[in-house]
């Protein structure tokens, strides 16, 4: 695809701050940058400690939706999964309520400052609701650790998979002969990997999770969901409501998708730039979602948060296509 020009680009973004209803990542406030584009609306939400050569891949994907569109649909509803933050086990009732009829649900562990106690009791609290779970750690656990809690967290029943124990393809090879009932999901070791590929060519992972806007846009996603030889679960990056129907267009353009996705996260916001219909039966409907001009007025970033934004949008479009 070619390049839009620079100064078009910055023309037509729009920085908003999204308050959030629980802290996640560290974070309260989900700041992204949203590109009205002539061919739809694309999110460029790298996260704040992403430098360009790595924050570039986010902003391909927001000129890719923009600039581009996205490919047509192969299904209409999507499954999502349930999504957990490490809260206190008597939390997640109010958080399972935001997803009416979800199957799955995925439980953060490894929360720096937490006990792998905080996790078993928090895993036991969603099993006393949904039957299928699966843990992510993002990379927070060393091998050894990784072994002992899998070990304590399938005392009480199976995973559907541990997705990003450690944080090395190496790890996740090892850890994945050693737990062999325990099926690895890889995420880290995925997006933020100069190849793709190689934790399939390690033998590392079970399941592949794949986010749109890491990996460089729907395209580059497919191509990889294609390649890379495992079942895929597409995911969101935090996304507000354009990068979750961003989301929802990918899972719905993969040719087989087998396991529930990561793309009922927008009930973490307070507020968003436009109303994601609510989880119905476990299931998301395929649907592209345009920001609301007044929202996009009340949720805009302070005007130094806008600087900094078209600042780093100019960094990371230096370093496309070279």
């Amino acid at each position: 695809m070619e390049l839009p020009g620079l100064d078009d680009v910055l023309d037509r973004l729009h920085v908003v701050a999204l308050p959030m209803r629980v802290r996640f990542r560290g974070i309260t406030t989900r700041e992204v940058a949203l590109i009205d584009g002539p061919a739809g609306w694309g999110e460029f939400g790298a996260f704040p400690e992403y430098q360009a050569p790595e924050a570039s891949a986010w902003l391909a994907a927001a000129i890719e939706a923009g600039y581009r569109g996205l490919p047509a649909a192969r299904r209409s509803l999507i499954s999502v999964n349930a999504t957990v933050p490490a809260v206190a086990a008597a939390d997640v009732p109010e958080v399972l309520a935001r997803f009416p009829g979800a199957q799955t649900a995925k439980i953060k562990v490894a929360e720096p400052g937490q006990t792998l106690d905080e996790d078993i009791a928090r895993v036991q609290a969603v099993r006393a609701q949904i039957r299928t779970v699966r843990v992510d750690a993002n990379g927070g656990w060393t091998l050894e650790q990784a072994v002992h809690a899998l070990t304590a967290l399938t005392r009480d029943g199976a995973l559907e998979y541990a997705e990003q124990p450690c944080a090395t393809v190496e790890e996740l090879a090892e850890l994945r002969r050693r737990l062999p009932g325990v099926p690895i999901a890889a995420d880290e070791s995925i997006r933020r990997a100069s190849d793709p590929l190689r934790v399939a060519q390690a033998q590392a992972a079970d399941i592949a999770v794949l986010k749109v806007a890491p990996l460089g846009g729907v395209a580059a996603l497919l191509e990889i969901a294609e390649r890379i030889g495992m079942p895929v679960v597409i995911s969101s990056a935090l996304d507000s409501a354009v990068g979750i129907g961003i989301g929802l267009r990918a899972a719905a353009a993969l040719p087989v998708l087998e396991h529930a996705c990561g793309l009922g996260t927008g009930g973490f916001f307070l507020d968003d730039v436009a109303d994601v219909p609510p989880v119905v039966d476990g299931h998301l409907a395929v649907a592209s979602f345009t920001p609301d001009p007044a929202r996009l007025a009340t949720l805009a970033a302070p005007a130094d948060r806008r600087d900094w934004w078209q600042h780093r949008v100019a960094d990371c479009y230096a370093l496309l296509n070279r």
